[in-house]
């Protein structure tokens, strides 16, 4: 059921625009995604399949997620529309790490193009989960382009390149940011500090690990995909507005009872260093880590619930003030997995009720499906089956 912005605990009300205000402000973490499906993920060997970057390689400090809806007309004219859009990112001014990442949404898979039979499995607009406040004119879209750079500048002038001359309207953009960034180091994985002030990353899955993301991510062979998904992943968006005063007035202790972490170590609460794993069975009633801490219900590191982890590379985003005067700062929470069910369905629907909520509101973004690497042009793969 769509929430009604009347009855949000943060006081949100629409505005004349389509953007939703916060009254107060809105919050957010970033780890949380989907539902939990029975049995374990199809088994896979290492895949040869090229991939696109952006997904697994390291996340720079900003970036700029741009959705469309495509104005081109049949099958003939998409495929016109992706070659060149090929072109546009092979021949874009050379960005030293730049990437641009092409996912598709659900509706590109209707009788415009005669894409329905090939549609992926999972593949729907996103739904309105507990406690969202969902923004039409900011969710779903035909195309959405990721573009990463070390800069917003560059960020942009790269999504301004590749997309110079598409017959396609734009839908909804973010411009995001990673506050204290970190992408490198021995053993280290990305992490980034959250306008909240606690680091994310940690407890990630390792991208370095082929037969990790071969089980999580990349969708493979025998799952029951399209033969042309095989080397493609499942990309969520969700813009998540941060109630910035809120979480301002709460003491840091309460504020690390939210999350289950110290805000200044990243360590577990009651653990030494970040990296630490928690020990929730000798924590049965929570009297560490509380039971509705971020981290607790976003992984609640079981066997069972191994198989729903999913890869994060969220951004910041700041858009100054809103018509109230209040901050409109938040979270552009990014993740990509193999199955958006096993995935961030699961995880999202068991954070219903955490104690980080009332400080959030999701207002935007989009499910969509990041087209497998390799061939002429994106899409490629899509358009030869």
């Amino acid at each position: 059921m769509k929430a009604d912005a009347r009855d949000h605990p943060i006081g949100w009300r629409p505005e004349a625009s389509r953007r939703a205000v916060l009254v107060g402000a809105v919050g957010v973490l970033a780890a949380g995604c989907g539902p939990g499906l029975a049995g374990e993920p199809p088994h896979s060997t290492p895949s040869t399949v090229p991939h696109q970057e952006g997904i697994l390689t390291p996340p720079p400090d900003a970036a700029v997620f741009a959705a469309f809806d495509v104005s081109a007309r049949g099958l003939n004219g998409l495929e016109g529309l992706l070659r060149r859009l090929g072109v546009g990112m092979k021949g874009s001014p050379s960005v030293d790490g730049g990437t641009v990442t092409v996912s598709v949404g659900a509706s590109l898979f209707d009788a415009r193009f005669g894409l329905e039979a090939k549609r992926p499995k999972h593949l729907v607009a996103m739904p309105a989960f507990r406690n969202d406040v969902l923004d039409p004119g900011m969710c779903h879209g035909d195309l959405l382009l990721q573009v990463c750079a070390p800069t917003a500048q560059k960020a942009g002038d790269l999504l301004r390149a590749v997309t110079e001359g598409l017959e396609m309207n734009p839908r909804w953009r973010m411009d995001g940011f990673r506050p204290d960034n970190r992408t490198d180091g021995p053993g280290s994985r990305p992490s980034t500090r959250n306008l909240f002030g606690f680091r994310e990353g940690a407890a990630n899955p390792d991208p370095r690990d082929e037969p990790l993301m071969n089980r999580l991510v990349w969708t493979v062979k025998d799952s029951g995909e399209p033969a042309w998904a095989v080397g493609g992943t499942y990309h969520v968006v969700r813009l998540i507005r941060m109630a910035m005063p809120l979480w301002a007035a709460d003491s840091v202790a309460e504020q690390e009872a939210v999350f289950g972490r110290r805000k200044a170590s990243g360590a577990v609460l009651g653990r030494e260093r970040e990296e630490d794993e928690p020990d929730y069975a000798s924590d049965p009633e929570g009297r560490t880590v509380p039971l509705n801490a971020h981290i607790r219900l976003a992984n609640p590191r079981t066997s069972q619930t191994d198989q729903n982890r999913i890869l994060r590379r969220g951004y910041s985003y700041d858009r100054g003030k809103d018509a109230s005067g209040q901050p409109d700062v938040g979270l552009v929470f990014v993740c990509f997995q193999q199955d958006l069910e096993r995935g961030f369905a699961t995880v999202q629907r068991r954070l219903a009720g955490e104690a980080l909520e009332k400080y959030l509101l999701p207002f935007g973004g989009g499910y969509f499906f990041a087209l497998p690497g390799g061939g002429n042009f994106p899409g490629s793969s899509l358009l030869a089956h």
